[in-house]
């Protein structure tokens, strides 16, 4: 009886080994299928470029569900189909105004913004106020309500250059974006602005969503450059008192239908 237990199993090691095999081959087939004859990046191209930005509940992302559909459907996958699914429709509105005001050293200065993704805008009039700068949480915090309260915060903790893997140093920084808004909120503050993630300290604006707490009041939010931010902290060491202006129309709309495109 033993014998033939351990007949078994060996006979079933053997089984799995050899399926393992199997598997590995047909995996590095697809492999190099894809490295010889892979056409990724120009159906990326097409995707970025043709169809461009896609924020959700956008024509272009309805554009790309039909693409990617069309695009399955011509490599002769067996089962194409859309899935729905209810998505965000959040959109930017027209071009944010920043704008640097009442510094002793300038007087007023433009300065590009861009309005954080699910952010709610300022409206005509914009929010204009003192600069509070702060690195982390824990120093908004230290600061409190009696610091912040009517003031635009100002998160400017950038990306660790030290940090060889750019995405932990990335997600070292991204909770002042992603949160920053409802923790200044906590403290009374009326606005948000933000550093860009960037690993170089350059005049291009990056954003991203920010995603606002319950029961906390949603403030409007923006990014500036790395360049600016920079430009903004060593200001407000000579120029504590100085303010910062931002317009904003952002809004988030009604969900829309979109879908979710499966091939099999």
């Amino acid at each position: 009886m033993k014998k033939i237990t351990i007949l078994s199993l060996l006979f079933l090691i053997s089984i799995s080994l050899f399926s393992q095999e199997k598997d590995a081959a047909f995996i590095r087939k697809i492999y190099d299928e894809a490295l010889e004859r892979g056409e990724s990046y120009e159906m990326l191209h097409y995707l970025t470029k043709n169809i461009g930005g896609r924020l959700s509940g956008s024509p272009q992302a309805a554009a790309a569900v039909e693409w990617s559909r069309q695009q399955m459907m011509e490599y002769g996958f067996d089962t194409v189909y859309l899935q729905p699914v209810m998505v965000p429709h959040w959109t930017r509105g027209e071009v944010e105004i920043g704008r640097i005001v009442n510094s002793k050293k300038l007087g007023s200065m433009d300065i590009a913004v861009t309005s954080l993704g699910n952010a709610v805008g300022t409206g005509p009039g914009g929010t204009v106020a003192e600069v509070i700068e702060v690195q982390d949480f824990q120093e908004l915090a230290e600061l409190g309500e009696a610091k912040i309260k009517g003031k635009i915060v100002f998160f400017n903790r950038p990306m660790d250059p030290k940090l060889m893997d750019t995405f932990s140093a990335y997600s070292g920084a991204s909770n002042q974006r992603g949160s920053g808004p409802t923790e200044a909120a906590k403290y009374g503050a009326i606005g948000v602005v933000v550093r860009s993630l960037s690993s170089f300290k350059d005049k291009v604006l990056h954003t991203g969503s920010t995603n606002y707490g319950l029961n906390v009041p949603k403030i409007p939010a923006v990014a500036i450059t790395a360049h600016d931010a920079d430009f903004l902290s060593a200001l407000l060491k000579d120029d504590p008192k100085l303010q910062f202006y931002f317009e904003t129309h952002a809004e988030m709309l009604e969900d829309v239908l979109s879908y979710n495109v499966v091939g099999e």
